[in-house]
Formats: structure tokens, sequence, C-alpha cells
């Protein structure tokens, strides 16, 4: 760092650039009148240096700090000489073809001048309730291209020099279904970057540009090098990972392999399906964005959210495949659809990583709310005024469960570290519906040593409508797949369940799924369906997805789990091998010790001795892989153990899951509300001599096992062994 600036100055300057961000974040939230934004955190306010590059992000959705970033390239490449970037212009963009997510969520881009020079910009975005789309509020299941999925924007100025432009904004206005609320949305977007920029001259007034460019510069390099360095503790090797995304005609595949050289990291998407016309498809900037969402608070957690960050991380998405789709493509769902598929398989290579690093490995995690549940409705209020909006349920997923603790009951995602959902009494404000319950669901959270955190389930009914009806646009995944993986042979969540109860029975106040019925009870997927004064909508989310065997879990904390609610008697029993007294006031430590030795028998097909019931004394090698496995040896011998009885799995150039006991069992093995697609199995390795299990994978059947290759650890003097 240039000695122009000193220690405390650096660390003064950091802090107020970040202090921008808060104060920008809350002028967006306190002018938007939207639930989206102000509750839900569906936003995100970031600085860009006057090349582009991310110079500090902000909270929010993390997909978009990278993606925005591209925005303000873009726009410095493509509009520097004609229109021109002044002082004072604000641009709007949201082409995801170009940077943008998908189209809803709308970016601002202000650029900040000081004394007549560009010294960096201010980015933003919401997620508009509508956009103008074939279908109300932007998820658009009928979409089949992209000219279907209303206005989109490579960069279009709507303030000049300080001032609105009125055509431009009433061109965009009158192309929504809800100018009021989008309206709005844009005015707290213009009153968040203004805020930021006022406080950029501010602190340019007090230290200077150069002084700021200089931190700003610095900030990058240590978050590179950092990077790097926190690459460097970690082993190399390849860990590869998979996930379905279930439509109503069928599964489609998205694959990756995260290859991990040195102080480099490379994600690789070779092997997922082409591009569909569904608007599940992602493009290159958002799979870009959605590895990062994970990466910045499982790797980068104590490193600054900037630059730096990306630079040692590299993509391979095949051009036309599902990761990085052609034009005109359809995109609307992206975020909910491919994008979170990407999200959730880098969460679980980088928590397979982690597992495998002495160091690092209590940071490993099951995957968080595997599915979002984007539920749009739209209609007339008793005022005959017409709504649509994004029901912010869908923000509060279950959480992964850890290496040391259980995953958080409805404990949101790790994209959004802020994410939240809005009062039953500010949905109900907002729109014309009625809950009815919101409640946690048993059984939902995958199974294992730690429980994945239990989602929930919530029904609602359309009240005081204009018209007596509303209507409910769906596009959602995870039916008939549960994408809230586990890790080292922890079970995955739930899947979701979306009904409607036509003519139900309101008025006996139903508090339940059990207590709910209709005429007609009808199971819905994918489109756009009409819902009645009458009707009862019922919701229920994915569980967050488990860690570890879970017959290696504390039978205390499993009965603590019963007398709670969070977990049913019968899966107690079946799943944990807990034997509770009747009342289920206290563990049968004989009985449960019996159950477990007769699951670990069920699994190898053998009985297992005794003696190999309770965790070994093995000593521990400075080579984990996950839980339950390690690599021992020297130059002459390499194997892969278990760490459970120290068996000897395989050699060196063997795949251990090639010499693990495998079967393959149903997916509603794992729990009640599990849901699966035809050929969909969990596959589950077991140690040949102890039955623990090892691994589990959510895969079809006719798919091959999940092969890791990790190559070489670090040595002592990188910090790891």
């Amino acid at each position: 760092m240039n000695n122009a600036v000193d220690a405390v100055t650096f660390e003064i300057i950091r802090h107020r650039l970040n202090q921008v961000i808060e104060e920008a974040i809350v002028a967006l939230e306190n002018v938007s009148g939207s639930p989206i934004t102000n509750e839900g955190h569906d936003m995100m306010v970031s600085l860009y240096r006057a090349d582009g590059g991310l110079m500090v992000g902000g909270m929010g959705f993390l997909h978009h700090l990278t993606s925005a970033a591209q925005a303000v390239k873009h726009i410095l490449a493509t509009y520097s000489e004609d229109p021109g970037i002044d002082q004072d212009d604000v641009f709007m963009l949201n082409d995801s073809y170009t940077a943008a997510l998908h189209p809803p969520d709308v970016y601002l881009i202000s650029p900040v001048h000081y004394q007549g020079r560009l010294t960096g910009f201010v980015g933003n975005f919401v997620h508009m309730t509508d956009i103008g789309a074939i279908d109300p509020g932007g998820f658009s299941p009928n979409a089949r291209e992209a000219f279907q999925e209303g206005f989109v924007t490579q960069g279009l100025k709507i303030v000049e020099r300080g001032r609105r432009r009125r055509d431009v904004i009433e061109t965009f206005l009158r192309n929504v279904r809800d100018p009021g609320m989008t309206g709005l949305d844009l005015k707290s977007q213009l009153a968040a970057n203004h805020v930021a920029k006022e406080r950029l001259r501010k602190l340019y007034d007090d230290y200077g540009v150069q002084a700021v460019d200089q931190v700003s510069e610095e900030l990058i390099r240590q978050s590179e090098r950092l990077m790097r360095e926190r690459l460097r503790e970690l082993p190399d090797g390849v860990w590869r990972a998979r996930q379905y995304v279930d439509m109503p005609e069928g599964l489609y595949r998205v694959e990756l392999a995260a290859i991990k050289e040195g102080d480099t990291l490379t994600y690789d998407f070779t092997g997922t399906d082409p591009q569909v016309d569904k608007g599940i498809n992602s493009c290159y900037w958002g799979s870009w964005g959605g590895i990062f969402a994970p990466i910045f608070p499982l790797l980068a957690w104590d490193v600054g959210w900037n630059e730096g960050v990306t630079k040692p991380i590299r993509i391979i998405a095949p051009e036309g495949t599902l990761v990085n789709c052609i034009r005109p493509a359809p995109v609307s769902v992206a975020t909910t659809g491919v994008i979170q598929i990407v999200n959730n398989l880098s969460v679980n290579v980088l928590s397979r990583i982690l597992g495998a690093s002495e160091r690092y490995r209590d940071r490993a995690t099951g995957v968080w709310h595997g599915s979002h549940l984007p539920l749009m409705i739209s209609g007339l209020d008793e005022h005959k005024d017409y709504f649509v909006t994004l029901l912010t349920d869908t923000f509060a997923g279950a959480g992964g469960a850890r290496a040391f603790a259980d995953g958080v009951d409805n404990g949101g995602e790790i994209p959004n570290v802020v994410s939240r959902w809005a009062n039953v009494e500010t949905e109900e404000l907002h729109r014309s519906i009625a809950y009815l319950y919101r409640s946690p669901v048993p059984d939902s959270g995958g199974p294992g040593k730690y429980r994945g955190g239990v989602n929930h389930e919530f029904a609602f009914t359309p009240h005081d409508t204009g018209t007596g009806a509303i209507h409910l646009g769906l596009t959602s995944k995870g039916l008939k797949v549960p994408l809230s993986l586990g890790i080292f042979g922890g079970l995955p969540g739930s899947t979701i369940a979306q009904l409607i109860f036509r003519k139900a029975n309101l008025e006996d106040m139903p508090t339940s799924f059990t207590e709910t019925r209709g005429e007609k009870v009808e199971a819905v997927h994918w489109g756009d369906y009409s819902v009645s004064e009458g009707d009862i909508v019922y919701i229920r989310f994915q569980g967050g997805g488990g860690y570890g065997d879970p017959i290696d879990r504390d039978p205390e904390r499993t009965l603590r789990d019963v007398q709670i609610g969070m977990v049913s008697p019968a899966a107690a029993h079946a799943i944990y091998g807990v034997v509770l007294d009747p009342a289920n006031a206290r563990v049968d430590h004989s009985e449960t010790r019996a159950r477990r030795a007769k699951i670990r028998h069920e699994r190898i097909g053998h009985p297992v001795a005794a003696e190999l019931y309770d965790r070994g004394n093995i000593p521990p090698s400075h080579q984990p892989l996950g839980e339950y496995l390690q690599q021992v040896g020297d130059a002459k011998s390499v194997f892969v153990q278990c760490t459970w009885c120290g068996h000897e799995l395989s050699r060196a150039g063997e795949q251990w899951k090639d010499k693990a006991i495998a079967r393959a069992l149903p997916i509603s093995a794992a729990g009640d509300f599990r849901d699966a697609a035809p050929g969909l199995i969990m596959r589950q390795f077991y140690c040949p001599r102890c039955a623990t299990l090892l691994d589990t994978e959510v895969v079809l059947e006719s798919d091959p096992p999940l092969y890791d290759d990790v190559r070489r650890w670090p040595r002592p003097e990188n910090g790891n062994v």
C-alpha cells in the first residue's frame, strides 16, 4: 500500500465505505413500500470502482454482487461515448444476457463524479413487483422465449445530469401491471443511490479521491491474496456434484466438477443438459453469480467481498446449456430455477472441500433451503384496485446441518444472509388474502448426526377480493426431488408440496395440513391457476440437509426433538434408531443400542460385532475425507480408512465407493414428506465392517456414482498438516 495512507486512515476509510452501503440500504428499505424489499430483503447495494470492478459488496442477495459489476462494465464499454456517462446520470439495466439474473431484478447504476472526474459507481437492485411479462409478477410459467418475459433493457438512461427523464420512466411504467408499486420501487432505488453518492462525495471531501482509490485498490489486493492463501490451505482435487430440476415433463440435469489446484478453483459444468423452453435457464452471468453467492460466506467469510475474491475463480459453462443459455431462451425463473441449483451444488462441493481440511472441516454444511417456491398472486382487491406480488414466505428456508450443530429451523438461505419473511399482517395488508396458519413441519429436516433445519407449511385463502378470486402463478421445482442435500452420510430434507383445496373447510379454521380438507384437492406444480374465495392454498417447503450418519446422533438430542415436535416418534425409531419409553419422556438406552445394531445389520446384510457399535479410538490423520473417512499411510502404502472402526476401504488408485457396500433406497426412507420422480433414489455407501453410513447421493438409479478425487493435501508450511 502507498505510504500516503497510514494504517489508521486506511481503517477509517474502509469502515466509511461499508457505512456508505449501510446508509444506502436504509434509504432503500425506508422509501420502498414493497414487503419484498423492506421485509424480504430481496435487494442489494454495492460500490464499484471507476473501471467497474466490485469495490465493496453489500448485504442482500449475493448473486448480484458480481453480476452488477458486469452491468457497470457493460455501461462503461457501451455508453461512455454515446449517450455519455455524465455527472448525476442513472442507468437502468435488467437484461440477463448482459448482466442481470432475470428481468424482474432491475439494476440502477449511478456514476459517481467528483470535481468533474468519474471516480466510481453505485449499483443496486430490487425485485420489482411486475415487469410486464406474459404472466403477472415476472416469474412467467407460460413464457417460451425471452420476448415474452417483459420489459428488458441493456442500459437505459432514466436520469440525465440529475433530471429524471419523465419520458423514459413513464414509458417503462406504462409497460407494467402495477405502476404505483413499481414506480415506488424505482424511487427507492434512486434514493439509495443518491444517499450513497452523497456519502462518497463527503468521504472524498474528508480524505481525497487519491486516498480512497488507494484504499480500494489495497482492499482488492488484500482479498485476492487472502483468497489465494485460503485456497492453498485446502487440498487439491476434483469434487463432483449433480442435481436435477424437476419439471412437469421430466428431470433436467445440472453437473458440476469443482477442480481445486493450488490457489485456483474452477467450476466446470460440462455434462449439464441443454437449455429448455421454460424460464428455468440461467445465462452465463447468472451462473457466475450463482457460484459466488455461497463462496462469499463459506470460503470468504473473513475476507472483504470485492473484486479480489473473484480473481482465483474460473467457470466453464458450455454454451446452449441450462447454465449458459443462448438468446432467446426464457430466463424469468432463473433465480429460483437453475441459479439456485448452482447455489446448491456450490454449497455441496465447497463443504466437501472444507470437510477434507483438518483446519476448516467444521465449516462444512448440508444444503440450506434447496428450493425456493416463488408464489405470485395477483387480482383486484376490495377497492377494485389491481395488485400483484411475490409472497415473502419463500425466503424462510430451512438451514442445513453443520459439522458441529443442527441446521437452523426456518433459518433462511446462504445466498442471502439477511433475508426475512414478512409478518402475516403485512402480507394481508397488501394482498387480498387471509392466512390460516404458518407452522413447522416435523420430520422435514434431513436426518443425520446433526439434523437439518425443519421447514414450514402455510395456508391462505382469498379474502375481500374484487372479483371473488385471485390469480396464482407457480414456477416451482423440488416437488419430486429433494434438493437440500445432506453431507457425509446426512440425508436430504423434505420435498415441496403445493395443493389447492377447492371449497375447503374454512368454517373449521384449520391450523395444520392434517386439519385442512376440501371437496376436491388439486396438486399443482407449474402454471397459473384461479383460486376462489372459499378455496385454500397449501404450501410446504423443503427441509435442510443433514450432516453425518443418523444413528451417530446423540439419543438425547433426538428425545428433545420428539418432545418439541421437530421429529416424530416413528422417525426417531426407524431412522435415528432411538427407542423411547411410551410417554416419550426418556431414552431407553439398552433398546436403542439394540435397535441401532439391527440397523447396521440391515445395511450390510450381516451382524456387526458389538465392539463396533461405538466409535473406535482411531488415530486421526492429517488428511480427512469428511466425517467418517481419512487417508492414511506413507509414500509406499496409502489407503482410505473408516474413522469409526479403522477398516481399510481402498488403496491408491482405487475409489473407496467401489469398495464400500452400496444400496439403493427409496427417497421416502429419509422420512415423511418426501416425494420422488420415477427412478430417483438415495444411493447410500456403508463401511463393510461397521456399517457406518459414509455418503448419501440423491441420484437417478441409472446415473453413475459421484466420485471425488482428492489428489494432494497441503504441506506443513501451508498451515494444514
